[in-house]
This record gives structure tokens, C-alpha cells and sequence, in this order.
């Protein structure tokens, strides 16, 4: 008899995003004439740059040809994105890593959700909360969270990260955590971290021999330099941490598939015996084993956005994105929203009005101006009384939802 996962079914039913669209579904069946505008799931809507076009076309023709044609590429990717990832990502930041640190992926919501299973079962693990919710889940197919009691996990360390606090967690008081997600620029709250908050968080990792999986997915759109774009800036990261880092909103890959990884080779966990075993490996072999790489044809299409028309291309597609960012804080600030992110990060974090509920804010907004936002608490406790905005739609888009939200708000 073929037994079945139990964590699995220790999952909560229903995947945020997946609420999300059974709600708007059922709205449209009601109502088929009204038009919707989504600001709430953060899918990009700007067209592949010309030079990744013009790079994925070449690939292509070069399948086309036995000289050229690849089958099976390297598990941790070729050698040409690597150098490229090493060369513009971190060598101008003072940071120097080995290629074969370097491990490509297809998206970092993979790799991030993949990583846990290198580690013990009984691991402690602390969250900002709130947090992406893939961070959880995941821990959770694996046995590790605990039970789900009051809206939170009984073997999860949550670190409120609120307005309260100014969006700065506290480090974990008590019994020590072992693996530590941080996601900056944060998704969903769109706020940032310091150099000098992120090394608290290092020396705690140090000091308590925990792990950080730090999630790097939006650090193209820190317009503050003095903001850290990589925890590798911060000294000792490199025997604490692994990053993940995705091509989805950098550079609108979201159907193409494609980031990185990090592992650096000083990063090790324990046996019970005490013996230190090196992550970068154990990342190697589980990739072996269990990942055929990234298609050759993404590879080159990622590895055009370090040449310099892909650099000018790439700016000039965020910088879109965070004008619609800064229009969204403007306006919803202006009606008397309290508003935080948008100025490091693609996300607006609003505190619903009058101490309403996020599902409720999301269906007076749905069925007052046919406009959709993510509920905060989907992200966590601390989400509740909190919606997300993302400013990955056009400007066209955009400009109408808020001109909606502008009615319906008098």
C-alpha cells in the first residue's frame, strides 16, 4: 500500500494567489462586463528586452545546426553565465567568489524552496514576518514547522517586521534559531535593510552557528546605494550564507526561467558527531541528481543582460516599473493611506484604513473599483491589516486603477 506524504497534507489548502484568482473568477462570473485591473500578483508586463530577443534567437539557431545543437548542458550551468554573473554582479561590489559557487537555476522560487532539503528535519527555523510564503511551505512539506495553531506554526520563530518596529526585525531572543530567510528588498513590505542592520543579523549567524538563506530577487531595483545589494557585502556572510537571485523581475523572465544561486564553499552545516560538511557539495550533488539545468537557450538570453545594450535596456524597463511604483505611493498617500516600500522595491505595503481586515479591504476594493491587491495576511500574521501593491503593470494599467481607486475612495 503506497502511503501517502502526512506534511503534505499539513499544508494549508489553498495557495495565496491561488485564493486570490478563485475570488476574482467568481467576481468576473458575476459580473462579466467589468473590466479588472490587477496590482496584486507580481507578474511583469513589459516585453523582453531586444538584446536577450536577439540573444534567444541566435541560440535558437544554433540548435538549428549539429555544430551547434546542445542536449544536456552542466547540472550548475554554463560556464559563459557564470563568469558573466561574477564579472557584473560581484566583482564591482569588492565581492570575489569562485565560478564553482556559481549555480544556475530557474527561477529562485526553485532553489529557495529546494535548498531545506539539505538540512535535518528537527532544524529551528526564524521568518520575518511576514514572508514570502514559499519559504514556509516548504519547511512544512518536509515535517519541520510544527503544527498550525492560531494562524502560525509552532516550530517557526516569527519576527514581527512591521511599521511598529520600522520594518526592522529583531534578532531571535531565547532558544537560538538554526536557519534564518531574509528577503531584501523585501517581498511584500517593498522596504529595505541596512549594511549596518544586515551585519547584526550575520554576527548572529555566526555567533549561534545558524544558516541565512538570503532571497535577492529584487536587489536591481535599490536605488539608494548605500543600501546593500548583496549580504556578501557584509564580512563573514561568506561562511553563513547562501543567496538566491532570479532573472523574473529583473529582467522579465518570468516565462523564461532563469537566476542563480550562491554557495559559497566556507559555508558548512553539522553532523551530530560534529563534523562540518560543506554546503556548496551537497548543493552539487542534490543538482546532480535531481536538476538537468537550465534550457542553453535562457542561459544566453540571461547572459545578455550584462552586455552593454542589455545593461541600458534593463535600467530603462526598471526604471518603468519603479515610475509606476512612485505614482502608486503618491496617489495613495494623497488619499490619506499610510504606504510604506516603493522606493527600493516594486511593492507597495498599505495598512488598510479603519482597522479592516486584508480579505475585506481586497473585496471592497474588487467590487468597488474592480481592482485587485494581495491581502497581507496571505504573508503571514503580521500581514493582517496590510495589502500589497506590485507595480509590474503598464502604465496605461495602472494609471486607470488608480484613477478608480480615487472615485471609489470619496
Amino acid at each position: 500500500m503506497a502511503l501517502v506524504n502526512i506534511h503534505f497534507q499539513n499544508l494549508q489548502n489553498n495557495y495565496l494567489f491561488a485564493d486570490i484568482a478563485k475570488k476574482v473568477n467568481a467576481f468576473k462570473v458575476m459580473h462579466p462586463k467589468a473590466d479588472v485591473i490587477s496590482l496584486g500578483i507580481g507578474d511583469v508586463t513589459q516585453p523582453l528586452c531586444p538584446a536577450v530577443i536577439e540573444a534567444m534567437h541566435k541560440a535558437v539557431d544554433e540548435m538549428a545546426t549539429a555544430e551547434g545543437f546542445r542536449g544536456y548542458g552542466p547540472e550548475q550551468g554554463y560556464d559563459f553565465l557564470r563568469e558573466a554573473i561574477l564579472k557584473n554582479d560581484f566583482l564591482p561590489r569588492g565581492i570575489h567568489l569562485d565560478i564553482d559557487e556559481v549555480f544556475i537555476n530557474d527561477g529562485a522560487k526553485s532553489d529557495t524552496g529546494n535548498f531545506q532539503e539539505l538540512l535535518h528535519w528537527d532544524n529551528f527555523i526564524g521568518v520575518t514576518d511576514p514572508i514570502y510564503p514559499v519559504y514556509i511551505d516548504s519547511n512544512v512539506m518536509i515535517g519541520r514547522c510544527g503544527t498550525y495553531r492560531d494562524d502560525r506554526w509552532t516550530n517557526v520563530r516569527y519576527l514581527p517586521t512591521t511599521a511598529e518596529n520600522g520594518f526592522v526585525p529583531e534578532l531571535p531572543k531565547g532558544r537560538p534559531v538554526d536557519v534564518i530567510y531574509l528577503c531584501y528588498p523585501n517581498n511584500p513590505t517593498g522596504t529595505v535593510i541596512t549594511k549596518q542592520e544586515l551585519r547584526k543579523w550575520v554576527n548572529y549567524a555566526l555567533k549561534n552557528d545558524a544558516l541565512i538563506l538570503y532571497d535577492a530577487a529584487y536587489q536591481a531595483y535599490i536605488r539608494d546605494p548605500e543600501i546593500p545589494r548583496s549580504i556578501y557585502e557584509i564580512r563573514g556572510a561568506r561562511k553563513c550564507a547562501v543567496e538566491f537571485h532570479s532573472y523574473s523581475k529583473t529582467a522579465g523572465f518570468t516565462g523564461i526561467r532563469c537566476g542563480y544561486t550562491i554557495v559559497p564553499k566556507d559555508v558548512s552545516v553539522a553532523t551530530f558527531e560534529g563534523e562540518r560538511i560543506p554546503l556548496n557539495q551537497l548543493w552539487l550533488r542534490r543538482q546532480c541528481t535531481k536538476f538537468n539545468g537550465t534550457s542553453y537557450v535562457s542561459q544566453r538570453a540571461a547572459e545578455a543582460i550584462y552586455s552593454p545594450e542589455g545593461k541600458q535596456q534593463i535600467k530603462a524597463t526598471i526604471d518603468y516599473y519603479m515610475d509606476n511604483a512612485a505614482r502608486m505611493l503618491a496617489t495613495l498617500r494623497s488619499l490619506g493611506y499610510e504606504c510604506y516600500g516603493g522606493e527600493n522595491a516594486p511593492y507597495i505595503w498599505m495598512r488598510t484604513p479603519d482597522g479592516m481586515s486584508s480579505w475585506s479591504f481586497f473585496e471592497a476594493l474588487l467590487y468597488g473599483a474592480n481592482v485587485v491587491c494581495t491581502p497581507g495576511v496571505g504573508f503571514g500574521p503580521s500581514g493582517e491589516g496590510y495589502v500589497r501593491f506590485t507595480a509590474f503593470g503598464t502604465h496605461e494599467r495602472t494609471n486607470e486603477a488608480l484613477e478608480r481607486i480615487k472615485v471609489w475612495n470619496k
